[in-house]
């Protein structure tokens, strides 16, 4: 076999390979080249509850979009961006034993990008259970509502009203 028909073989091997590989393994591939030219890259969020399919459902809601459940302990929630993960806090427990604390949080605020914050209040009337601020605009010129989940992690909902 010469070597080129050797490399052309092998080309072709490796895209084929490649259109096969799942597509988290190709995301997985594609995010560590980034961190590697650019450092760390916040790509993933996770809460720990003790109850993960009440805080499943609620994100559900809020999301709008499906969790991808891995067993009973564990939730992904994909945005165009980065995931929102939850996680039981008897499974955190076992893993790193005094690590967290569900349901304690007051210092970390979530914070989602949407189009229009005063549909997305109407919407959430019967999701959200503790409104923390109704739609308000911001002096430094974003439009949020702030509203805590079941846990009573703290969670903005926040538009660019002017922004192109």
């Amino acid at each position: 076999m010469t070597e080129t028909r050797y490399l052309r073989l092998t080309a072709a091997a490796l895209t084929t390979l490649f259109a096969l590989w799942p597509a988290n393994a190709q995301s997985a591939a594609r995010e560590k080249v980034l961190d590697l030219r650019q450092g760390p890259t916040l790509v993933n969020t996770c809460l720990i509850t003790n109850n993960v399919k009440e805080l499943v459902r609620f994100y559900a809601s809020v999301l709008e979009r499906s969790a991808q459940m891995s067993g009973e302990d564990y939730a992904e929630f994909h945005t165009d961006i980065g995931v929102l993960a939850i996680f039981s806090a008897q499974a955190q427990d076992r893993y790193i034993p005094g690590s967290a604390t569900a349901g304690h949080n007051m210092s970390v605020i979530l914070e989602f990008r949407v189009a229009d914050v005063d549909r997305e209040y109407r919407r959430l009337q019967d999701v959200v259970k503790v409104w923390v601020k109704p739609p308000t605009t911001q002096p430094w010129g974003t439009r949020s509502i702030y509203f805590r989940d079941p846990d009573g992690n703290l969670v903005n909902f926040y538009s660019r009203p002017d922004a192109p």
